[in-house]
């Protein structure tokens, strides 16, 4: 861990391999919605990517939250955003998302665009504090692979 954030007193760090199952856990309780990737083999693939960072913030040892930061050498990506509910509103996304910007842009990236569920409006409120907007003109398009 490295970082304070806020009042919280949570630390922020990267995820280590040995992190898989304490994510999924807390994904469980704390993430709105799941993905076909939600297992300990797409999380511990995760995990190992060269380009990616699973940020998580931790207080007195607990993880309260996380935050994925991808960067596909264009375009920086943001997904899991997620802070446990008893550890909210103490500027625990606020530091995720400042240590991500500060990672995606020492690598090169100059935009950030977020995956954020359309029926997630308190999400929508914690994006739009730290400057995200939604861009309506584009939708997500997707294949399942088999």
């Amino acid at each position: 861990m490295t970082e304070e954030s806020g009042n919280s007193g949570a630390k922020i760090g990267a995820a280590g391999p040995h992190d898989a199952d304490r994510l999924l856990e807390f994904w469980e309780r704390a993430a709105k919605g799941v993905s076909v990737t939600d297992n300990p083999a797409g999380v511990e693939r995760l995990l190992a990517h060269p380009t990616t960072t699973v940020l998580i913030a931790e207080a007195d040892g607990e993880l309260v939250g996380t935050l994925i930061a991808g960067w596909d050498g264009w375009r920086a990506h943001l997904y899991r955003l997620a802070v446990s509910p008893a550890h909210r509103r103490q500027g625990i996304a606020t530091a995720l998302l400042a240590e991500a910007e500060q990672r995606l842009a020492g690598v090169g990236a100059r935009r950030l665009d977020a995956m954020v569920l359309s029926d997630n409006p308190q999400a929508h409120h914690a994006w739009e504090a730290s400057d995200f907007h939604s861009q309506p003109q584009w939708r997500r398009w997707i294949k399942p692979v088999q």
